[in-house]
């Protein structure tokens, strides 16, 4: 735990700025009325941000369970996480007294879709929980691993059409991207986002997909 804590500190101030900055850019296509995730950094901070990078081959997956990553914890009350970004990346949500959402409308970005019922909904990990543990948390603590899994204040959590977060499973942006073009950018400023926060590795396939898309933008 102490490895991933010690990188964040320092990079407090270049967080919050980037993060401004990126709040102007709204979600291309997508309902003003929906709400979203923390923005991600510039597209320009994320090249930065990818270049240092450490770049080495994917780990192996032996040893890995979701249960190593505890997730929808409890956030407040009766709310847990997943709960809370329904709410959070929903319209008009109404939840009920266990804070499970019983209406609203959710935007996926992915793929464009709306959904109205919250089962057609998945709570997407931008960087997966198996991508992760093969870039550097399998050597986490599991209280590092359940932050990881239910970090509400990066770009890491995600409300998407449910069979969409399936297809993409446990791939990274050289083997799976949005169906959606005009999102690539947005999707690859969390990606690497997140990844630099959590002090992830990359490899050479996955930093040059994401240096692709992010030349683009």
């Amino acid at each position: 735990m102490s490895g991933v804590y010690a990188r964040r500190l320092p990079r407090t101030a270049v967080l919050a700025a980037s993060a401004a900055l990126a709040c102007a850019t709204t979600l291309l296509s997508a309902p003003a009325a929906n709400a979203a995730p923390p923005a991600p950094v510039s597209a320009a901070a994320a090249r930065t941000y990818l270049s240092s990078l450490t770049v080495k081959a994917e780990g192996s997956s032996t040893g890995y369970s979701r249960d190593l990553f505890p997730h929808w914890i409890t956030q407040s009350g009766a709310c847990n996480t997943r709960e809370v970004v329904l709410k959070r990346d929903g319209s008009n949500v109404v939840q009920d007294s266990s804070c499970a959402a019983v209406s609203g409308s959710w935007y996926s970005p992915y793929d464009g879709a709306t959904w109205y019922a919250a089962s057609d909904v998945d709570i997407d990990h931008i960087v997966p929980l198996a991508e992760a543990w093969r870039s550097g948390a399998n050597s986490w603590s599991t209280s590092t691993r359940q932050s990881f899994a239910n970090d509400l204040t990066r770009p890491q959590l995600i409300a998407v059409t449910d069979n969409v977060n399936q297809a993409k499973g446990d791939q990274d942006p050289a083997e799976w991207m949005p169906s959606r073009t005009s999102y690539h950018c947005y999707y690859a400023r969390m990606w690497v986002h997140t990844k630099y926060y959590w002090n992830l590795s990359v490899d050479s396939a996955e930093k040059s997909a994401l240096q692709s898309v992010l030349n683009g933008c």
